[in-house]
C-alpha cells in the first residue's frame, strides 16, 4: 500500500513540476532546474500529499505545497552541493549543477527554486487567503535561520570545531537540517483543512529524527551506487554522528524507538493513518 502510494505521488509530483517549469525560458538556469527536481525519494511532498489526504483535502489543492516543498528541498540540496559548503560532483546518480553548468548557475538556480517554493505555495488554486498565508510564513520559519538553514549553519561550523558535538547538539542540528522540512511537510494537511497539526507534529518530528540516523547508519553501511552520491564523508572529515556516538546498534535501536513513537502520535487518526505509519517504518528499512 505504501510503496503504491508512494509511486503514484512521486508520479504526480513529477508531472506539476514538468507541467510548472515547461513555462520557463529556454536558459541554463531553467535547464538546471529541470535537472536538479528529477528523481528523488519525495517523502517531504508525499507527506503533504497523505496528510492533505487525512483531512479530506482535494489533490487539486494539495499538490502545489506538495510541489513547494520539493522545489525547496531541491534548492537545499543544490547550494548544499557547491564547493563552498560540501563539494559534492554527485546527487541522485547525477552531476550536481555546479559540476554540469557552473558555479553562478548553481545560485540562480537554488534561488530560483527556493522562490518557486512559495509561489506554488501561495497560490490561489491552494485555498483560502489565510491558509495561504499561514503556509507560507510557516515554510519561511521551517526553512530559514529558525530551522533548514539554521542546522545547516552548525553543520557548517561543526566542521571547525574545536570538539565533536555531543548527542544534545547533534539532534538539535538535526531538527534544523533535516527536521524542521519534515515538520512542515506533515503538518501542511492539517494547514491546508484548518486543523490542529499537533498530532502530525509529533509524528514528523519523530520521523525526521529517525531519518537522520538512518542517514548515519547508511553512510556507513550503505551502497553509494544506490545512494547515487557519495557516502563516509562525515566519518573522513571526522565529525561526530548518531553513528559515532551511540554505535551502530544503538543507533538502529534508538531509529526504531522513533518510529514507534511517531507511529503512536498517529493513533487518534485510526486506520486512516496506516499509509503514513508505514512512511515511518520505510525511512528506517531502505537502502538509499
Amino acid at each position: 500500500m505504501f510503496q503504491d502510494r508512494l509511486a503514484q505521488d512521486v508520479a504526480q509530483i513529477q508531472d506539476h513540476f514538468d507541467l510548472v517549469l515547461s513555462t520557463f525560458d529556454d536558459l541554463p538556469v531553467a535547464h538546471a532546474m529541470v535537472h536538479t527536481t528529477q528523481g528523488g525519494k519525495r517523502l517531504r511532498g508525499f507527506l503533504v500529499l497523505e496528510s492533505a489526504r487525512l483531512h479530506g483535502v482535494d489533490l487539486s489543492r494539495a499538490i502545489w505545497p506538495a510541489t513547494g516543498i520539493e522545489a525547496l528541498h531541491a534548492y537545499s540540496l543544490v547550494h548544499d552541493d557547491l564547493p563552498c559548503m560540501d563539494d559534492d560532483a554527485l546527487r541522485r546518480g547525477k552531476p550536481t549543477i555546479h559540476v554540469k553548468w557552473d558555479e553562478a548557475t548553481a545560485v540562480l538556480a537554488g534561488d530560483a527554486l527556493q522562490t518557486l517554493a512559495f509561489e506554488l505555495c501561495t497560490r490561489p488554486e491552494v485555498g483560502p487567503a489565510e491558509v495561504r498565508a499561514d503556509l507560507a510564513l510557516t515554510l519561511a520559519q521551517a526553512s530559514g535561520a529558525q530551522g533548514m538553514v539554521l542546522g545547516q549553519a552548525l553543520d557548517m561550523a561543526a566542521e571547525t570545531a574545536g570538539s565533536p558535538l555531543n548527542l544534545g547538539q547533534i539532534t538539535r542540528l538535526q531538527a534544523g537540517k533535516t527536521g524542521a522540512l519534515f515538520e512542515w511537510s506533515a503538518c501542511a494537511g492539517a494547514r491546508l483543512a484548518q486543523a490542529d497539526p499537533e498530532n502530525l507534529r509529533q509524528y514528523a518530528r519523530a520521523l525526521g529524527l529517525a531519518f537522520q540516523i538512518a542517514d548515519d547508519i547508511l553512510d556507513i553501511e550503505g551502497d553509494a551506487e544506490k545512494a547515487g552520491k557519495r557516502l563516509q564523508k562525515d566519518t573522513e572529515a571526522g565529525k561526530a554522528t548518531f553513528v559515532s556516538l551511540l554505535g551502530l546498534d544503538a543507533a538502529k535501536a534508538r531509529a526504531q524507538e522513533l518510529v514507534d513513537q511517531a507511529c503512536a502520535a498517529l493513533d487518534d487518526y485510526g486506520p486512516q493513518a496506516e499509509t503514513l505509519k508505514d512512511a515511518a517504518r520505510f525511512v528506517i528499512a531502505r537502502d538509499s
